[in-house]
């Protein structure tokens, strides 16, 4: 009776542990692929209204340090359709994505937008589906703006590290990306790019054009290189 009630209040707390705070001790599977999907927001230090879809960085990070962990778990699949959100929380995940030592393949199905873009970077390889769209704009801010040097130094080299990872992972170059972000004639009452499909392959954000077959097979190639190289 004791064992019964103790396992109850463990499942308990797990998934207490799950909807709070993300943490989950991932089960010793023989799955080799794990899936980590970003959809929605992207939520930072503040909390998005309960009606929007949202991907909340204390949930994704704890996930990857396990994932690092798990010998298990071979590779991961990243599977993109966010609208963007917080810069900070969406450069850590996509910094944590690049730093895990396993192989890793990003798939952009619907949007991949704003910080989107260096989420779909940060992996070993991207793929992104042939209607699916990526807005590649400045950073903006809501809210009250202090209007002084310093406000725009900070939104300065806020941008220049968001720049340097998407060169950094990606195959395109500096000028071509910042041309895309100052563009006026592409969107309403805005700056920036929006790319469909094969433009961003094009324009050296994206890998290639691909679905979930191409993602797959492509991790399991290079989980195999892997697996190789180690031998």
């Amino acid at each position: 009776m004791c064992d019964e009630k103790n396992k109850n209040e463990a499942n308990k707390t797990e998934l207490n542990n799950v909807k709070e705070l993300g943490i989950l001790n991932l089960p010793k599977t023989d799955e080799r692929v794990y899936v980590l999907p970003i959809i929605g927001q992207i939520e930072g230090h503040s909390a998005v209204p309960p009606q929007n879809k949202s991907t909340k960085y204390e949930h994704v990070i704890p996930q990857l340090v396990n994932i690092e962990m798990n010998d298990n778990i071979k590779g991961i699949l990243v599977i993109l359709n966010t609208v963007g959100g917080d810069v900070e929380a969406g450069l850590a995940i996509a910094e944590m994505i690049n730093s895990v030592s396993k192989p890793t393949v990003s798939l952009v199905i619907g949007g991949g937008h704003s910080i989107g873009v260096p989420l779909a970077t940060s992996s070993d390889y991207s793929f992104i589906s042939p209607t699916a769209t990526m807005i590649v704009h400045p950073i903006r801010m809501n809210g009250l703006i202090i209007g002084v040097p310093q406000t725009f130094e900070y939104f300065d080299k806020m941008q220049k590290r968001i720049n340097e990872f998407i060169i950094r992972t990606s195959n395109i170059k500096k000028g071509n990306l910042e041309k895309l972000m100052i563009k006026t004639d592409n969107l309403l009452n805005d700056m920036g790019t929006i790319l469909i499909g094969k433009e961003a392959v094009e324009c050296g954000i994206i890998n290639e054009v691909g679905g979930i077959k191409n993602a797959l097979d492509k991790l399991n190639e290079l989980m195999e290189n892997k697996d190789v190289n180690k031998k």
